[in-house]
């Protein structure tokens, strides 16, 4: 007969099995269709693409994004709730409750410069993949199989660079360095290891250019919950490694910490 000590313990084991695992069948990938709702950040595309919120990306609320996030990343309340509220300003004026994905691409609110896939809004097309861009993150801390502290920080630093040099309406403050951070915080947690910031290539690589999870390649999400506070840690020191860095423009409108 199992004593108290061995439920719980089983319960324990059993809790951290489920919390890595992603129902395939019900949270299979399937490609947008032509009339489908996507916007420039590949974490909420890939929510959509995999079912977690409405696969149209349209009329998309703040408990939908709290619950997709949870489910999909094991993202945590504190930082999801942030992410949705400063969404919701890219809303049209009669939607005030929900967005759908295309609205994030409004420059200054959720979208910004010097991403790592897609272009500036002076540029071109800052809402779709773009795979110039994404070279230079692709092709980051050569040797490895993974992308580390340093690398996203060299990464960062070179993005900022480029549009720099070659966008004159650039818009490079204090919010934008943080957003800019947590874009690089938030691929390390979510396809690797939300507190050391450590992600294998592979999976990364997918999850920008196909925004999918990477399930059938043995990717599994985080069982350490994913908060503010744990993005905010890998942020200072993903910015640490992003310098000299310093603010060339006037700030923005909004801050998203969910922004990729």
């Amino acid at each position: 007969m199992r004593g108290p000590f061995s439920i719980v313990f089983i319960a324990i084991v059993a809790n951290a099995l489920a919390d890595d695992h992603v129902d395939s069948s019900t949270h299979g990938w399937q490609a947008p269709g032509p009339n489908d709702s996507r916007g420039p950040c590949p974490g909420l595309n890939t929510l959509a693409n995999h079912g977690f919120l409405p696969r149209n990306g349209k009329n998309i609320s703040i408990p939908m994004i709290l619950k997709a996030g949870h489910e999909g990343y094991n993202m945590e309340a504190d930082i999801l709730t942030i992410a949705a509220k400063v969404g919701l300003l890219t809303s049209p004026g009669d939607q005030p409750t929900t967005l759908s994905l295309n609205d994030l691409k409004a420059h200054g609110v959720i979208e910004h410069d010097a991403s790592l896939s897609r272009q500036d809004i002076a540029l071109g097309d800052n809402v779709r993949f773009n795979e110039t861009i994404f070279f230079t993150l692709a092709n980051s801390n050569p040797g490895s199989d993974v992308y580390n502290i340093t690398s996203a920080g060299q990464v960062q630093h070179a993005r900022l660079a480029d549009s720099l040099k070659n966008n004159p309406n650039v818009t490079n403050t204090d919010l934008t360095s943080i957003i800019r951070g947590a874009e690089s915080a938030f691929y390390l947690s979510v396809m690797g290891d939300a507190i050391q910031g450590v992600a294998p290539k592979k999976f990364v690589q997918i999850f920008f250019r196909e925004e999918r999870l990477p399930i059938q390649e043995g990717w599994k999400k985080s069982t350490v919950p994913i908060t503010l506070a744990t993005v905010g840690a890998l942020v200072d020191r993903v910015s640490a490694a992003a310098t000299p860095w310093e603010p060339t423009g006037k700030n923005c409108a909004g801050i998203l910490l969910l922004d990729v």
